[in-house]
């Protein structure tokens, strides 16, 4: 330790708000560079190989086979998969010297595919597993939580290349075990959820979550039959019953300066939040799009952008809406829309009549609205589900809870392979485009997630697959030789016997060094000292036991080396 730099605090760093931040800069894991950026320091840095390690096994288990692409990348690669524009702010670009568009990738889909249409021919040469572990970069708006959501970070990302779906589900499936024995392995106790593929494309994906306060992701999910999703996918049962029937036809009625759900609650208009229709503008693709859903409901835009099956998805600006609409928000409705093609509705509006929305005249509303009969639109899913409306599968209460992304698998099929030329011969000569999947693991993440779901009072307490260091041994006396020595025997017996151990061989108060030792979080504490040492014996105390055992010399390696040898 006193050849060690680790700069533990005794303060909680003013801006860390979640339990990774706090502890990992108090421990001396991490310094902040700048506003998402991070400096991982020698602890972390253990800890974070052993990650990495846990990952390249499970993977090369799996037959995958690893890489290392660049991470500065043309902007030519990215405009053929059409990502380039897709992206957005978030991908960092800058220009050469030459003045050529390059950008720092976020995930490597395009490179893969560039190396798989060079390389791949035939079907003979399929399936393969590529992956690789490496820095990616993020422009994220607003970086926040330590590790949790950073500008410059490090993932694990892998891609599948099969001949047809089949294949894709194979490799899929061979990916999400790895998955589950990577995360068991790291100590993280995990729960897959469906999930939204936002701009990856594809069919499918599936969401690797850590349940945290510290999460920013909400997952929807059933104790009853283990049903669980992203709130951007999740669905439920809810009731709707036809309360506002009628078969009146549709007519205007005045409502000044009225223009919220809550204002026309109220009266003198009183129209309940579930009678009326709340109309959403957005642009998908650069093409406007109504999107409509009860006014007690909130628009899920993660589902809109799968229903309209768009690369970008953006709010549309108020001058648009005024524009195509020809009034402002607050008095929008999808009855007799001219300008605008597409008009969706979320499904549980089908049938539904007796309805109130805007008349597309600022300071008028139209009520008698029936949804079959008014609106030319298509029915989808896209509203968010709330706690307690009954499970998909079983009608069972649902729960929304806070999780935290560690992983993310996807099924991305042809997505990649047909916009950007990869094609394979089949077995009857006939050129077709190959299957792909990709899968991604963030490595800090997993860190971060350790300290979330390990932690006390006083400091992590690490699973030992990951600490930085299995042991941390405290000589309490370092001034006595009897001290002194017994501790640096111990030292080398361990080492030898391949037990990790950090000697804390400064000279301090044995207060300190207990209050390091518990704030490192390693997994298991020696305390050698004058009283035990006279009868022979060491103080034993795994972190987090409330009491602690003496032990005999001659039994701390034999022990150390079983608590070592056992996974989480």
């Amino acid at each position: 330790m006193s050849k060690s730099f680790v700069p533990t605090l005794k303060e909680v760093p003013a801006d860390a708000v979640v339990a990774s931040h706090q502890l990992l800069v108090r421990a001396g894991y991490i310094r902040q560079l700048a506003a998402g950026i991070y400096s991982i320091l020698p602890l972390a840095q253990r800890s974070l190989l052993k990650i990495t390690e846990i990952v390249r096994e499970e993977m090369n288990a799996i037959g995958a086979q690893e890489f290392y692409l660049p991470a500065l990348n043309p902007r030519e690669v990215w405009e053929e998969s059409g990502r380039w524009t897709v992206m957005g702010e978030n991908m960092f670009r800058l220009k050469d010297r030459k003045g050529a568009d390059l950008c720092l990738a976020m995930t490597h889909e395009e490179i893969f595919t560039v190396l798989a249409r060079a390389e791949l021919r035939s079907y003979r040469q399929l399936p393969q597993v590529w992956y690789q572990i490496q820095t990616k970069f993020r422009d994220e708006l607003r970086p926040k939580s330590g590790l949790l959501r950073v500008r410059q970070f490090t993932m694990k990302d892998s891609y599948s290349f099969d001949l047809d779906d089949a294949g894709l589900d194979a490799s899929f499936e061979k990916h999400r075990q790895a998955y589950v024995k990577i995360f068991a392995r790291c100590g993280l106790k995990t729960i897959q959820v469906e999930a939204h593929s936002g701009a990856m494309g594809g069919t499918g994906s599936t969401e690797f979550m850590v349940p945290t306060d510290a999460g920013e992701d909400l997952i929807a999910s059933c104790e009853s039959c283990g049903y669980a999703a992203n709130l951007e996918k999740a669905q439920s049962r809810v009731e709707t019953p036809q309360a506002y029937a009628s078969g009146a036809a549709s007519e205007e009625f005045a409502t000044p300066g009225v223009t919220t759900i809550e204002a026309l609650s109220k009266p003198p208009h009183g129209v309940a939040a579930d009678q009326q229709l709340k109309t959403l503008i957005y642009v998908a693709d650069e093409k406007p799009v109504i999107a409509v859903v009860r006014g007690d409901d909130q628009l899920n835009e993660a589902k809109l952008q799968t229903a309209t099956g768009a690369q970008a998805l953006r709010p549309a600006r108020p001058e648009e809406i005024f524009k195509w609409m020809g009034a402002h928000p607050g008095s929008l409705g999808a009855v007799g829309v001219k300008n605008i093609d597409r008009v969706l509705v979320d499904q549980r509006l089908t049938g539904q009549s007796g309805m109130v929305t805007g008349a597309n005249r600022d300071g008028f509303h139209l009520r008698n609205v029936s949804v079959n009969r008014d609106l030319r639109a298509t029915a989808a899913d896209l509203r968010t589900v709330n706690a307690g409306e009954g499970c998909p599968r079983c009608g069972k209460p649902l729960s929304v809870g806070k999780a935290l992304e560690v992983g993310h698998i996807f099924k991305l099929g042809t997505r990649y392979s047909e916009t950007m030329g990869a094609r394979v011969l089949n077995e009857g000569g006939r050129e077709v485009p190959i299957v792909m999947g990709s899968y991604g693991i963030g490595i800090e993440r997993i860190l971060a997630g350790a300290v979330e779901l390990h932690h006390d009072q006083d400091g992590i307490r690490f699973p030992m697959s990951i600490a930085p260091f299995h042991l941390a041994l405290l000589p309490l006396q370092m001034q006595d030789a009897a001290v002194r020595n017994a501790a640096e025997k111990i030292y080398r017996d361990l080492q030898e016997a391949g037990v990790e151990v950090l000697l804390d061989d400064r000279d301090e108060r044995a207060g300190v060094k207990f209050k390091d030792a518990d704030l490192i979080g390693l997994p298991l504490r020696i305390a050698v000292g004058k009283k035990g040492l006279a009868e022979g014996k060491v103080e034993w105390k795994p972190r987090g036991a409330q009491e602690v055992e003496l032990v005999a010399l001659g039994e701390i390696v034999a022990r150390a080396q079983a608590a070592v040898g056992a996974r989480p």
